[in-house]
């Protein structure tokens, strides 16, 4: 994706709208543009489409380069796959290529086939992509069969290629309305998949290829919002010595991470008690206080100015997905990315960002392993790069989120394998898209669970192991920004089957991972309850919301916050700052005598005996002498036998 918010764009407008014109102005700053031509040159004796042709090669700069495709309408779709990250392509236009398409030469064709080849390369594109296409659903419907065939194939070819770009522009009268809009407000759209700097909105579910052996895969670019100019800026340092070797990070078992504060968190909790409160406080949400004291190492932490979900998107084939709409995890990660949907809109009502991350697809884990051992490397070590990213940002708090397909049966397998737990008791009931409760997809999850343990049987359980056999591409990359957000002390909100499953794997390789942990709500969702009370993380409310993987943790994140600035920034009480100045102005009297009894700042006044009265003189050693101070009258003095040594009255 480019800065601006988009990486594959479609431009659309009638004729004469200035659409070109609109489109070469989008590209007019690149310091080299490869505009490819489609149309066909044409009759030569039309002086009128020669004059327009020239007009269009007259406005290209000099250091444009030109390609033509008229002579064979597969190759668009070549020259768009072979296109580097680095190179910016111009596509003028569909409509000439469609006109290619249906030439009388290149049939029999199959038309929709070269239509999703084409889609299919501005889809996985990782260059700079502008295509110009007239739009036509505005037009009558033509007369004669060949305009018809013109119309409908234009009509499904910009359809095709509207769903598989990031942005879609209308252009009317010289004026672009944008149809599928770029860049949303508040939640910024990121969709970069790994091994694809700069991806496109959308990607394949299946893609395992990518992830083998790939230590270094692109991450997804995000705008996270501005922090306010006085929010204060927390560390975010990395740890050291991590082991390493030639391929980068080595993760492994064993790993030494940061802790969290283990006297902030204390500190702050007890400090909630002098504050100008009424009734009883904070309640159970001063947890809340605490967890944000320890990882900030400060007793008075400041609330969380900048935060990043990132929606973790990665399907399990096989019974895992039973009863899962085909499709709908992808349709759910569109959204995301056009700013649209549950987590879309919570994120922008918190000023949070939102990045869109697609995990490696995973095979039925009834059948064979879910991921390579190769692709768990690659998957942890992305993670790991993610929450890097999002530390190097100015991240204060990370929001873990999922949307794949059959995450929660695999969640399921995780706990089965790592805690011994039963498959039915940690699988939640399967709810359709339309509300109904499927109980035969659930017993198909249970069954495939059951047959996934069996398989493993024999396998070690090792924190990597479980992450290839049964975890799959989404919860080994949310273990790794785990591991990650722990290097760099990096608090993260856990919500749902996937997060509480890679926190149960994180124990394996680095324990401190869960004290950086917390946990807002279990959803009503048994896996969560049970790894939380594994993993000793207990929900702060009990609110059971069921908006899918992340929502409930965005939907609580301003109580949260709401509770932060209140500690941070509530007074101490009246009476206890009253205390504490009487505290500071008492003097201890001289313990020598009685002294006045009021507390004061100055030295008393010496006793003085009366003008008549000899000063007092210590007693002799022989005598035991006086037991009152010399001011006393003879006939007060306590009566004591005579001595050669007592002094005479």
């Amino acid at each position: 994706m480019s800065v601006d918010g988009w990486n594959t764009l479609l431009v659309l407008g009638g004729i004469r709208s200035g659409k070109s014109e609109f489109a070469e102005s989008l590209v007019a700053d690149a310091p080299t543009v490869r505009y490819v031509a489609t149309a066909p040159e044409g009759d030569p004796e039309d002086t009128e489409w020669a004059t327009r042709l020239a007009a269009h090669r007259a406005r290209r700069p000099g250091s444009w380069t030109t390609e033509e495709t008229a002579a064979d309408p597969g190759r668009l779709a070549e020259v768009i796959a072979a296109a580097g990250p680095d190179e910016t392509l111009l596509v003028d236009d569909l409509g000439g290529w469609v006109t290619v398409l249906l030439d009388p030469t290149h049939q029999p064709a199959d038309d929709p086939a070269t239509i999703a080849e084409l889609a299919a390369a501005v889809r996985a594109s990782t260059a700079r992509l502008v295509l110009v296409s007239p739009e036509v659903g505005l037009t009558l419907v033509p007369t004669t069969p060949l305009g018809r065939a013109f119309t409908d194939a234009l009509g499904a070819t910009n359809r095709a290629i509207a769903d598989a770009c990031d942005a879609v522009v209308l252009v009317v009268a010289g004026q672009p309305a944008w149809l599928k809009p770029a860049a949303p407000l508040h939640a910024v759209p990121a969709q970069a998949g790994p091994g694809q700097a700069g991806a496109p909105a959308q990607r394949a579910a299946s893609r395992p290829a990518a992830w083998a052996g790939t230590p270094e895969q692109a991450l997804p670019e995000v705008l996270t919002p501005a922090a306010p100019a006085t929010a204060p800026v927390l560390a975010a340092t990395p740890i050291e010595a991590l082991p390493v070797d030639d391929t980068g990070l080595v993760i492994e078992p064993g790993m030494e991470l940061p802790m969290p504060d283990d006297y902030a968190g204390p500190q702050a909790i007890d400090r909630l008690a002098t504050l100008d409160l009424p009734g009883a406080g904070f309640g159970v949400l001063e947890r809340v206080v605490g967890f944000a004291a320890a990882t900030q190492g400060t007793p008075t932490p400041a609330s969380w100015a900048s935060v990043r979900v990132l929606l973790l998107h990665g399907d399990h084939a096989g019974g895992a997905s039973a009863g899962a709409t085909p499709d709908e995890s992808a349709r759910r990660a569109r959204q995301a990315r056009a700013g649209e949907g549950v987590l879309a809109r919570l994120a922008a009502e918190s000023g949070a960002g939102l990045q869109v991350v697609e995990a490696p697809a995973s095979a039925a884990i009834e059948n064979e392993p879910a991921l390579t051992a190769e692709q768990v490397e690659s998957a942890l070590r992305y993670g790991w790069r993610l929450a890097e990213q999002a530390a190097d940002a100015g991240v204060q708090l990370l929001v873990l989120a999922a949307c794949g397909a059959g995450a929660e049966a695999a969640a399921a397998a995780v706990l089965v394998a790592t805690t011994g737990a039963e498959a039915p008791m940690v699988l939640g009931r399967v709810v359709s898209e339309q509300g109904q409760i499927d109980d035969a997809a659930w017993m198909v999850r249970c069954a495939t669970v059951r047959d996934a343990l069996h398989r493993t049987r024999r396998s070690p359980r090792d924190a990597k192991d479980v992450l290839a056999e049964l975890g799959g591409g989404d919860i080994t990359v949310a273990t790794g920004v785990l591991l990650g957000a722990t290097a760099r002390r990096l608090p993260v909100l856990l919500d749902g089957p996937v997060g509480v499953a890679a926190g149960l794997v994180s124990r394996d390789l680095a324990g401190q991972a869960r004290h950086w942990c917390l946990l807002p709500d279990h959803g009503g969702q048994p896996a969560v309850r049970h790894a939380a009370d594994v993993l000793g993380l207990a929900p702060l409310m009990d609110l059971r919301l069921g908006l899918g993987e992340g929502a409930t943790a965005l939907a609580t994140l301003p109580l949260l916050r709401s509770m932060l600035s209140l500690a941070a920034g509530l007074p101490v009480h009246p009476a206890l700052r009253d205390t504490e100045d009487d505290e500071d102005e008492f003097a201890e009297p001289e313990p020598a005598g009685p002294g006045p009894s009021r507390p004061t700042t100055t030295e008393p006044e010496p006793v003085r005996p009366p003008a008549d009265e000899p000063e007092f003189a210590e007693p002799e050693p022989a005598g035991p002498g006086p037991s009152r101070p010399a001011t006393v009258e003879p006939d007060e003095a306590v009566a004591v036998p005579e001595s050669p040594g007592r002094r005479a009255d």
